[in-house]
């Protein structure tokens, strides 16, 4: 009897499966509201980032070297004194155009040293970077992160444009997002206000951030290609770095898409040829 029934299992499964989906999407549904936006939750104060233009966007999009080595530069000038890249090595500085012996002179002459053990005493211990080192932070731990930024833990930025909402844009809308708190928002909430130690940054989460505007003023990185470092250019450059260090491989990506779509394109010219040739003169 088992025997007999068993072949029958897998079907009746699947149809109760089916069922049970058509009988779900029959079904009437409560109305669901949707979602505030970031704007409107904080009363319509927040900003969405800025749109802002990167030569890598779109899928023939590549990046600009020389604009990665100026947001480089701004990075090692400006943020490197509170932000940690601890998943980029000084030898994938190659990849965006500094030479071996550049990279090398970088690792040599970078301000914090690499952690190491003295080999005499087996005792922790500091040592000039390598090309193969990664890049150290500018803390030893978290404890002495936050006891150095009034208990916040500034982020490591090695994946930063991937991990926020909005990439590199994001990241350039609040470095220079800074702002006085609007008449309108004190107006709207009364009891609204920016706790000591923060600051007000409207393209943040909840409006007041812990890190100070990194770009006081313009020019304060001097670039070695004479670009003028406005605020805005330092800002946009170094956020595109990080989108670099967050997709290191994406012009490969984009060369391997074409090199992909124009062999699918043959293909299929080759396929509609060899089915009119086969077919040709046949009736149906």
């Amino acid at each position: 009897m088992l025997r007999f029934f068993a072949p029958l299992i897998a079907p009746l499964v699947g149809l109760a499966f089916v069922a049970a989906l058509l009988i779900a999407f029959a079904m009437p549904r409560d109305p669901v509201a949707p979602l505030p936006t970031a704007s409107e939750e904080k009363g319509g104060f927040h900003k969405e980032p800025n749109d802002v233009h990167y030569s890598f966007e779109g899928p023939l999009g590549k990046y600009d070297n020389q604009q990665l080595q100026r947001g480089f530069q701004v990075y090692k000038e400006v943020c490197s004194a509170c932000h940690s890249m601890r998943l980029v090595a000084f030898r994938d500085l190659e990849g965006i155009g500094f030479s071996k012996p550049e990279v090398k002179a970088i690792a040599k002459n970078w301000a914090t040293e690499t952690p190491s053990i003295n080999p005499d005493t087996g005792e922790p211990a500091t040592r000039k970077s390598l090309p193969s080192d990664f890049i150290p932070g500018p803390y030893a731990n978290e404890t002495a992160a936050r006891a150095a930024n009034n208990n916040a833990l500034p982020p490591d930025m090695s994946l930063l444009a991937k991990a926020r909402e909005g990439g590199p844009a994001y990241i350039e809308s609040i470095v220079t997002g800074y702002e006085d708190v609007p008449a309108e928002l004190k107006k709207k909430f009364p009891d609204f206000t920016v706790p000591t130690g923060l600051h007000f940054n409207p393209y943040f989460a909840n409006l007041n951030i812990a890190m100070p505007p990194p770009l006081a003023a313009d020019g304060q990185v001097t670039y070695s290609d004479g670009t003028v470092a406005t605020k805005k250019q330092m800002a946009t450059d170094v956020s595109a770095f990080l989108m670099w260090a967050a997709e290191p491989k994406l012009n490969q990506r984009h060369s391997l898409g074409l090199v992909v779509l124009g062999y699918l394109v043959i293909a299929t010219l080759l396929a509609f040829g060899a089915y009119r040739n086969i077919w040709h003169g046949k009736k149906h």
